[in-house]
């Protein structure tokens, strides 16, 4: 399962500590400009070593464009891309070769394989979504065409989180702070909450909030293809990720009906509309034309910079101190991330939509 999509697909390869991290990105529309300085500014976005909050690596993560591009435009044929990796320190994880650590993928690798890459996870790890962010930019730049927008920001760290839904912040405030958070002073509390995990040797988690405006009614179908859960599939593949909910959520089953039934009423341009969005722009699986928002929870990172007991592949028990560069918490980078699985999606399901209404 490395390919995503069923009309806008991306097909992966590649490994943390390998030669390069790249893709195949299939059913992109022709004709769409293709902004490489865009591309790399979400890939910039990112990439290791940012801030003093985010992992030390430092990677430029230039990506090449190999096919599918022609005189600045897609031309509706495969676009394959690569990001070559520079800045691996692989003898950091020698003494992990024959460790298992805890809460990481070594050990289910291991009994599904037979083998594993030790080296930073190998395709375990976070520096694979670098394909997902390519291609998401790809389908960003498609859904500009739409008038779709999709935005993701910090809205927790550990216990320090933001109050309002995202219709009470300023989503062009994101990118004016390292930890990319709509609030000012909630961001300064979340910086300083990591600064302080990270002098520990430990990390932190939170939940990333989405937003997509201006999606058209009518995406997503039923009955297994909802676009909720074709959402919560795509956030839930990330790494790190725990949990996800739309709308309300978890937070509307104290509710009653009457308080969360989205009264329908026609709007000023004669288009029906509804009083409140409790449904988080989607109904019976199929988006109403509202704002579509959700939250993604994300665990803290796996690897502490601190003594950890584990066993080895002899299952014998011992001491793992972990070496490297590592996010003491991973939200500042997975907001990108985020936004990039919304996108595809999104762009995914309208070109689907366009297959069966005519």
């Amino acid at each position: 399962m490395n390919t995503f999509g069923q009309i806008f697909r991306l097909t992966t390869f590649g490994e943390s500590h390998g030669e390069a991290i790249g893709g195949v990105v299939d059913g992109m529309p022709a004709g769409i400009p293709i902004d490489v300085d865009f591309i790399q500014q979400e890939l910039a976005r990112r990439r290791p070593g940012q801030s003093h909050i985010t992992t030390s690596r430092q990677e430029q993560d230039q990506v090449e464009l190999l096919s599918g591009v022609f005189e600045g435009k897609s031309t509706g044929c495969p676009i394959g891309f690569i990001v070559r990796n520079t800045n691996q320190h692989s003898n950091d994880y020698d003494n992990m070769r024959d460790l298992y650590r805890p809460s990481h993928a070594d050990y289910t690798y291991s009994i599904k394989y037979g083998t594993r890459d030790h080296r930073g996870g190998g395709r375990s790890s976070a520096r694979i979504t670098i394909s997902r962010c390519v291609a998401g930019a790809l389908a960003k730049l498609a859904l500009r065409q739409l008038g779709i927008r999709i935005y993701a920001y910090t809205s927790q760290v550990g216990n320090i989180a933001l109050e309002g839904n995202y219709t009470q912040y300023d989503l062009n405030q994101i990118e004016s702070n390292i930890v990319r958070c709509p609030d000012a002073t909630k961001a300064e509390q979340m910086i300083r909450l990591i600064e302080e995990v990270k002098a520990d040797g430990d990390t932190i988690g939170g939940v990333i909030t989405g937003v997509i405006q201006g999606c058209p009614p009518g995406l997503g179908s039923p009955e297994f293809g909802k676009l909720h859960a074709q959402l919560g599939a795509a956030m839930l593949s990330i790494n790190a990720v725990k949990g996800f909910e739309y709308g309300e959520g978890f937070a509307g089953v104290t509710q009653r009906g009457s308080e969360q039934n989205d009264i329908f009423t026609m709007g000023h341009d004669g288009v029906v509309t509804t009083k409140t969005n409790h449904s988080g722009g989607i109904q019976g699986g199929i988006s109403n034309g509202q704002d579509i928002y959700f939250r993604v929870a994300f665990k803290p990172v796996a690897t502490l910079l601190r003594e950890q007991p584990t066993v080895d592949i002899n299952g014998n028990e011992t001491i793992l101190k972990a070496r490297g560069r590592h996010d003491p918490c991973v939200l500042p980078r997975a907001v990108p991330v985020v936004e990039t699985m919304a996108a595809m999606v999104i762009l995914d399901q309208f070109l689907l939509q366009k297959t069966t209404k005519m």
